[in-house]
């Protein structure tokens, strides 16, 4: 009898009548849904959702907790559509993949992982590492360690010798045959088992890399890399798995194939064409632009011995392209996701990719809003994150000054919760 006393008091103490709220007082609130601030708003948050958006600073009742950001604009949780947790470059890291053992790579992920979540990304798709991403995410919603919500592809998926076949650069009896269960493939068949293998592997959605790339030890950086019915085996069978499928693509050549196959998201995209364009917005692809990754590796480039001497001609020649094909893209009235290769560059600088975005014409509101509810949608979370609503997650953000005025701002994030937590104050 005492124990069901003990477990009907836990039951009472458990219940939502006892539930501690915390009460957020905006200066102003950016919403994510409209294209102004909203003054003096009061966001109320009980678990790790948000139950009520309200004009005006609400009274707590209770033990409800307050978070005073009367003096900040606050803004839902930012959402970055391209990331590489388990990297970050350095001068000479090409020779890492010999020397780091997966308990290496697993640690410092972690630490990229937190510092992404305390820059206000609060959740993010993770576009290609060894594996290691896939515990990275399931030891975060465990909340085993500090990051943000991540969605992830594992391994991304390559020909032979194509840009993600891990194996580029080694010498000769180290390089092996690479094949679907490491995500280097050839042909269709090879495809739909690449793509199986993901699904087996746990990953939540599917990378390809439709042509060459910068980064990779090999000699061009911008041919097509699969064959139009090699994308669409993999598009296919993504679909089956219930996989959107995100292509990495710098040649034309490679992005048309890619879109015409059905693929959700072009990466990086930079030498588009006119036909490429056209294609973009009569399949309603995606263009996920990552300027601040090209400026990145173009810089590092100019610095002898950071990369490997095949890699400096591609990044001196792709890097400074980026911006400049963005703008042409936007102003086509191609559709924009907010995304920034991170890793490429060092992690925590997301948000330096607005200031460019808006550099190259597009307005701060839409270059915010991309990285709020049009990725939220993209990966299939409207109901769940990119805007301040209740009954959404509660990853909310706050900064100092007003983004559309200085879009710089979200470069210094002082708030961020997550899931109902907060990790930065």
């Amino acid at each position: 009898m005492r124990k069901l006393y003990l477990l009907a008091g836990l039951s009472l103490l458990a219940s939502p009548l006892f539930a501690q709220k915390t009460i957020i007082h905006c200066g102003n609130l950016f919403d994510g849904l409209g294209t102004t601030l909203q003054p003096r708003m009061t966001i109320v948050v009980e678990g790790n959702k948000i139950t009520a958006v309200q004009k005006g600073y609400s009274a707590p009742s209770g033990k409800d907790q307050v978070i005073d950001m009367k003096s900040k604009t606050v803004l839902p949780g930012l959402i970055d559509m391209h990331v590489h947790l388990e990297s970050q470059t350095r001068r000479g890291g090409a020779i890492d993949g010999f020397t780091s053992n997966p308990a290496d790579v697993a640690y410092r992920a972690a630490r990229y992982a937190k510092t992404t979540l305390l820059a206000g990304f609060t959740t993010v798709r993770d576009l290609g590492g060894s594996g290691i991403n896939v515990s990275l995410r399931n030891a975060i919603n465990a909340g085993l360690v500090d990051g943000p919500r991540v969605l992830t592809v594992g391994k991304s998926i390559a020909t032979t010798g194509g840009h993600a076949d891990p194996t580029n650069g080694y010498r000769k009896d180290l390089m092996g045959d690479p094949g679907p269960e490491d995500g280097v493939i050839n042909g269709p068949e090879d495809a739909r088992k690449a793509v199986r293998q993901r699904y087996k592997d746990g990953s939540d959605l599917i990378k390809i890399t439709a042509t060459g790339g910068v980064l990779s030890n090999a000699k061009d950086g911008s041919g097509p890399q699969f064959t139009e019915e090699e994308v669409k085996a993999v598009v296919d069978a993504g679909k089956d798995y219930g996989f959107p499928v995100a292509a990495h693509a710098h040649g034309a050549e490679g992005m048309k194939r890619a879109i015409r196959a059905g693929v959700q998201t072009i990466e990086h995209g930079t030498l588009m064409d006119d036909e490429a364009i056209e294609l973009f917005k009569k399949h309603g692809t995606y263009y996920v632009p990552t300027i601040i990754a090209g400026k990145t590796a173009a810089d590092s480039a100019r610095h002898f011995g950071y990369y490997p001497p095949l890699v400096v001609p591609k990044a001196l020649a792709i890097g400074p392209k980026i911006q400049a094909t963005f703008g042409k893209a936007y102003k086509a009235g191609v559709k924009i996701a907010f995304g920034t290769d991170a890793g490429v560059f060092i992690h925590g600088y997301n948000a330096k990719e607005f200031e460019y975005m808006v550099e190259a014409g597009m307005p701060p509101v839409e270059a915010i809003k991309a990285a709020l509810m049009t990725n939220a949608k993209l990966l299939g979370m409207d109901t769940q994150i990119g805007s301040i609503e209740a009954g959404k997650f509660a990853d909310i953000i706050a900064v100092g000054e007003n983004p559309i005025q200085n879009i710089k701002t979200l470069q210094t994030v002082q708030f961020v919760m997550k899931d109902g937590k907060v990790y930065k104050q």
